[in-house]
């Protein structure tokens, strides 16, 4: 579907401005940050800028294009949130019921007791709810995080929600839920914030309250009704030549961390760029044995671009209306106790950047208070990101959404998001 492109001026963007945009774009390509890229800008309904520059398959020597198809990992969550949302309003769950009332295997829980390195449990103190799995608090962790002995647990026991990554231990998405249900949780439900496949298990339970596989839900629910037609958890043989390349930086890539040195060059100039998962022979064209709510969805810059504006529309796009305004309004809102950011409930920072003044709403990062960030932003803007670098949010208060894509892990090698604010902001007149 072409994106209508309106003047940048009529919605209060200045043309000369987001020239500067395109300029700090084409640099993530001249300095070896990115293989390429692709940005919108949507301001009072309409899309006031949109660009793709450099290559969605370096190899293959393919231009990035506003049809290019993405993996968008985490940008998945907020999707299953509103899905989760969405059986929320017809009447099958409360918040606050625990998951055990739908789920009986996390009727016992036991939680590592935080001591040595050593793998020793007590009894959880409270039920796991529906609300802990939206805002991170349920006390899971993820199998690629290296913190506390919980997820060399998930490891041995092959509890990853993405297996159709892997090439061993895959389930579907109820047996890998009850795989999960034996482990330990990290820390006490609700007792602080902690990314994890949280999301996953909300997607399995969006699979029992409405009766549908999870993939069924979505395209009935979600993608059908806002024309995300290229939405999906793999890509099929007809669209597989808009699929893009994944990349990781030449070195210091992966989930671990950099040198100091190396944090000095990534602020400036790229360090080069090696494959790391080809399109051609990419796990995602196939469909996963295990349907992850929490990062396994595939989609282009114009689906997701619907999926905000309805979002931004208090739940409608185009005639038609996915939730009810008091509900996103109430999603978009903090959600951790006594309204504490993420830093205050244990995560001092974010991908590339603090986590002071961000809260977290049903399924997204909130922002609470705008200066506490340190980056240009507005409070109550919501918003989320992938960990192959797309990133997406939403600006109430302008009026607006940016969605950026690009095919770059980790998400946190370079301080993209942060530009991408400076130079988007910077083109507001009025």
């Amino acid at each position: 579907m072409k994106m209508n492109i309106v003047a940048p001026e009529s919605v209060g963007l200045s043309a000369a401005r987001l020239e500067r945009m395109t300029a700090w774009m084409e640099r993530q390509v001249t300095t070896n940050r990115l293989p390429g890229l692709s940005a919108m800008i949507h301001r009072r309904g309409q899309c006031a800028y949109l660009n793709c520059t450099g290559q969605m398959d370096v190899e293959a020597d393919k231009p990035m294009a506003e049809d290019t198809i993405f993996r968008i990992y985490s940008m998945s969550k907020p999707i299953t949130a509103v899905a989760a949302m969405i059986c929320y309003e017809e009447g099958h769950f409360q918040l606050d019921d625990p998951i055990a009332k739908f789920l009986p295997e996390f009727t016992a829980m036991q939680v590592w007791d935080g001591k040595a390195d050593a793998l020793n449990t007590v009894p959880a103190e409270g039920y796991i709810t529906v609300r802990h799995l939206l805002t991170h608090t349920a006390g899971f962790s993820y199998e690629f995080m290296e913190a506390t002995p919980v997820e060399a647990y998930y490891r041995e026991h092959k509890i990853s929600f993405n297996p159709g990554r892997q090439t061993e231990g895959g389930a579907d998405l109820a047996a890998m839920t009850t795989r999960l249900a034996q482990a330990p949780l990290v820390r006490q439900p609700g007792s602080g914030w902690g990314y994890s496949v949280s999301i996953d298990v909300l997607g399995r339970l969006v699979e029992i309250w409405s009766g549908q596989t999870l993939d069924r839900f979505f395209e009935d629910r979600v993608f059908q009704p806002l024309a995300m037609t290229d939405t999906a958890f793999s890509v099929v043989p007809e669209k597989q030549a808009r699929f893009a390349a994944c990349y990781e930086p030449t070195s210091g890539g992966g989930l671990g961390n950099l040198s100091s040195a190396e944090a000095v060059i990534r602020k400036s100039d790229g360090i080069g760029l090696k494959l790391a998962d080809a399109p051609t022979d990419s796990n995602y064209l196939h469909h996963p044995e295990t349907l992850s709510g929490g990062g396994g969805l595939t989609g282009t810059l114009g689906d997701y671009g619907r999926f905000c504006q309805m979002l931004l529309n208090k739940g409608e796009f185009n005639g038609s209306r996915i939730l009810g305004r008091k509900t996103v309004e109430f999603m978009s809102i903090n959600h951790l106790p006594d309204n504490k950011d993420m830093a205050a409930m244990g995560q001092p920072v974010w991908s590339e950047s603090s986590a002071e003044g961000i809260g977290y709403g049903l399924g997204m990062a909130v922002v609470i208070d705008a200066p506490a960030t340190q980056l240009i932003r507005s409070t109550g803007e919501y918003f989320w990101g992938g960990a192959a670098s797309t990133a997406f949010w939403i600006d109430p208060a302008e009026d607006m959404f940016v969605v950026f894509m690009t095919q770059l892990l980790p998400s946190s090698f370079y301080p993209i998001r942060g530009e991408l604010r400076v130079a988007t902001y910077q083109a507001l007149i009025d």
